[in-house]
C-alpha cells in the first residue's frame, strides 16, 4: 500500500493515458528548471536535479519536458537525474518549437524537422522510445496532415508509445484525430484563466488527458480576506496549493503539472494532493473564474 505521506503525488488519483500508460495525476513540469527565459543552464544545477529526483521520491510518475526547454537542457538534466528510470515513471517531451533566443519561441513543423527533434529526443532521454510525444505548436505554414503524419510514421516504427498536442482548439484537436490517436492535449488553465474549459469538457467526454500549463496562476485571487485566501487559511495551506487542489477537483482527466525549481517548492506543490474540498469550496473557488 502506498504511504500517501511520503508519496504525495499518489493521493492525487491515476489517469491512464491512452487507456494503457497510467500515471499519477499530479505531476511535475520541467521547464523552470533551465536558466532565465527558459534559457540555458540552471542558476543551480545541483539544485535542479535534486529537484528531479525528490519529485519521484514523491510518487511523481509523469514529467512532462520539451526539447526547447533551455534549449534541450530540461532533458539533459532528467537523464543525468534519473537515468535508468523507474518502471513506472512516464517522460513526456515535445517538438515542433525553435528558439532564437530567452524568451523566444518559433514554430516549425516540417517533417523532416520533427523527425529530427524526436531522435534528438531519444538520445538525450537515453531511450528507445518517447512514452508520450507532443506536438508543441501546430505550425500554420504546414498542412496538419504532414505534421501529424510524421508523428505517426514515427509511431508506427515503435519511437512514440502515444501522442499528444499542446495549445489546440476543439476544432484542431478533433481534425487531429482524423489523422492520428490524441491521448492529451496541454492548453493553458487555471483557477483565474479558463478560456480552455470547452476544450477540457470535451476531453472529460472523450476520455483525453487534459495537462494545464501555468497551473499556479491565482492572480489578485490570493489577496488576504478573499474567498481562495480564506479556504487556503482553513486548510492551513497557501492559496497556490489549493488552486492545485482545485484543478485535481475540476475533472478526473487533469493531469496539472507544477514546475519549480526549489525541492522546498516542490514539497509545497506536491502536498495539495492531499488537500480535500468540500462541494461547496469547489462551487465558491469554480465561481471565482
Amino acid at each position: 500500500m502506498t504511504d500517501l505521506s511520503t508519496r504525495p503525488a499518489a493521493a492525487s488519483g491515476t489517469f491512464a493515458l491512452g487507456g494503457d500508460l497510467p500515471v499519477h495525476r499530479l505531476g511535475f513540469g520541467a521547464m523552470q528548471i533551465t536558466g532565465p527565459g527558459v534559457w540555458g543552464e540552471p542558476a543551480d544545477r545541483d539544485e535542479a536535479l535534486r529537484v528531479l529526483r525528490r519529485a519521484v521520491e514523491l510518487g511523481v510518475t509523469f514529467i512532462d519536458t520539451a526539447d526547447s526547454y533551455g534549449p534541450y537542457v530540461s532533458e539533459d538534466l532528467i537523464a543525468e537525474a534519473l537515468h535508468p528510470y523507474p518502471d513506472d515513471l512516464v517522460i513526456a517531451t515535445k517538438a515542433g518549437l525553435t528558439r532564437p533566443g530567452p524568451g523566444e519561441w518559433l514554430s516549425l513543423g516540417r517533417p523532416e524537422y520533427l523527425r529530427q527533434c524526436l531522435e534528438m529526443s531519444l538520445r538525450r532521454l537515453k531511450v528507445e522510445r518517447i512514452d508520450l510525444y507532443q506536438l508543441h505548436r501546430i505550425d500554420a505554414k504546414v498542412p496538419l496532415e504532414e505534421q501529424l503524419g510524421a508523428l505517426r510514421d514515427m509511431q508506427n516504427e515503435g519511437k512514440i508509445r502515444h501522442i499528444g498536442l499542446s495549445e489546440v482548439s476543439v476544432e484542431e484537436l478533433e481534425e487531429s484525430r482524423k489523422i492520428v490517436d490524441i491521448v492529451s492535449v496541454q492548453n493553458l488553465y487555471n483557477l483565474t484563466f479558463r478560456k480552455s474549459q470547452p476544450l477540457l469538457d470535451h476531453c472529460e467526454r472523450e476520455g483525453i488527458g487534459f495537462i494545464p500549463w501555468f497551473p499556479l496562476a491565482t492572480g489578485k485571487l490570493a489577496e488576504p480576506g478573499g474567498i481562495l485566501a480564506e479556504a487556503a487559511e482553513r486548510h492551513n495551506a497557501t492559496p497556490a496549493q489549493l488552486a492545485l487542489a482545485w484543478l485535481l477537483h475540476r475533472s478526473p482527466v487533469m493531469l496539472p503539472i507544477p514546475g519549480t525549481s526549489k525541492v522546498a517548492h516542490l514539497d509545497d506543490n506536491l502536498a495539495a494532493a492531499n488537500i480535500s474540498l468540500s462541494p461547496e469550496e469547489i462551487d465558491q473557488l469554480t465561481a471565482l473564474g
